[in-house]
């Protein structure tokens, strides 16, 4: 299922993420979608792939939250790879998964959880009292 993602405020940004949030009415239970935003490539007999962009968006109780990131890759030591033309979404996103590792992609979801918490119990606000 692809699911658009709409372009938020920006709450955070670090060196690798940028964080926004935006209202999602109807969904109701809580799932993380990974998805690629870009990819650059060498033009070489392969297209190796050197950087991969990626979105992850998080949707619970009705909102969502999402991350942006970049990672770069290093060609296989032994020349062979995947050529870009049969590159599928869902090998480039394990790519990501894998070289985040399961505890940055764990953290980035409970991050993701913990804005969507102050959307939905806002602990903090903005304005002037007149």
């Amino acid at each position: 299922m692809s699911l658009p993602i709409p372009v938020g405020s920006f709450l955070h940004t670090n060196t690798h993420n940028t964080f926004f949030i935006m209202s999602t009415p109807g969904i109701d239970f809580p799932f993380t979608v990974f998805k690629v935003a870009n990819m650059e490539r060498k033009l070489d007999e392969l297209g190796t792939v050197y950087t991969v962009h990626y979105t992850v968006t998080r949707f619970r109780d009705g909102e969502q939250a999402g991350a942006y990131g970049s990672l770069g890759f290093e060609a296989p030591a032994d020349g062979t790879g995947i050529p870009y033309a049969q590159l599928d979404e869902e090998t480039v996103v394990g790519w990501v998964k894998t070289q985040l590792g399961e505890e940055k992609v764990t953290e980035i979801d409970a991050a993701l959880d913990a804005q969507i918490s102050e959307k939905l119990a806002p602990t903090k606000s903005v304005g002037v009292p007149w």
